[in-house]
């Protein structure tokens, strides 16, 4: 029985070709996995997008105005959570833990934050709604989690949030039996983070913003 000649017996013209394949492969692998680690960074804007778009996992939306037409008789009830995480030494709280409200009905709600550390501090509020079908319903014209806060040592801020339960809330059936919405906040530590210097004769917007 012949055995089969090794790469070195081969003939010298094949070499080439057979490199030629292997620089191929080794071009679309590395283009492959250049792709993945591409789309894992764009994940999380892509994820983020999506929610805001869809209302998933209980992301509430971004109005630009008031709702058309005069509130609808049904009224939920809309509690207020609040939650620090580690690392931010602040305490946050609503001014009413619960309100009722009528569907379409434009509402303003506030929550106090006291800076408690010797030093400044910045965080940014994360949100969402329960229950997660809600989500695309609650609308929020104004909200002070749409921007980073930076607080000077002890110092107490009120904060607003403006928002309203769609109409096509009533619509959906999955919501027959909802009642009672909880919008939750949840203030995040900010890292690093440097106050901009405010323009002479600019007034400073930081302080109360919402």
């Amino acid at each position: 029985m012949t055995a089969e000649p090794n790469e070195s017996q081969q003939p010298v013209a094949q070499r080439p070709r057979r490199m030629g394949r292997d620089t191929k492969v080794a071009v679309i692998c590395g283009f492959g996995v250049a792709l993945m680690v591409g789309a894992a960074y764009a994940a999380v804007p892509f994820y983020n997008w999506f929610c805001r778009a869809t209302g998933f996992n209980g992301t509430t939306q971004v109005a630009t105005s008031r709702p058309a037409g005069a509130p609808l008789a049904r009224q939920v009830a809309v509690r207020f959570d609040s939650n620090v995480s580690g690392g931010l030494p602040w305490k946050f709280e609503p001014e009413k833990t619960e309100i009722n409200v009528h569907i379409g009905e434009v509402v303003t709600a506030y929550y106090t934050v006291t800076n408690q550390a010797a030093r400044t501090t910045s965080g940014q509020a994360a949100y969402n709604v329960a229950p997660l079908t809600v989500g695309s319903y609650f609308q929020k014209i104004n909200c002070f989690c749409f921007t980073e806060q930076t607080m000077a040592p002890g110092e107490k801020r009120e904060m607003a949030v403006v928002f309203y339960v769609d109409p096509s809330f009533v619509k959906d059936s999955e919501n027959d039996n909802v009642n009672t919405i909880t919008l939750s906040y949840t203030f995040f530590p900010v890292r690093d983070s440097e106050p901009k210097p405010v323009a002479s004769g600019e007034p400073d917007k930081r302080k109360g913003s919402i």
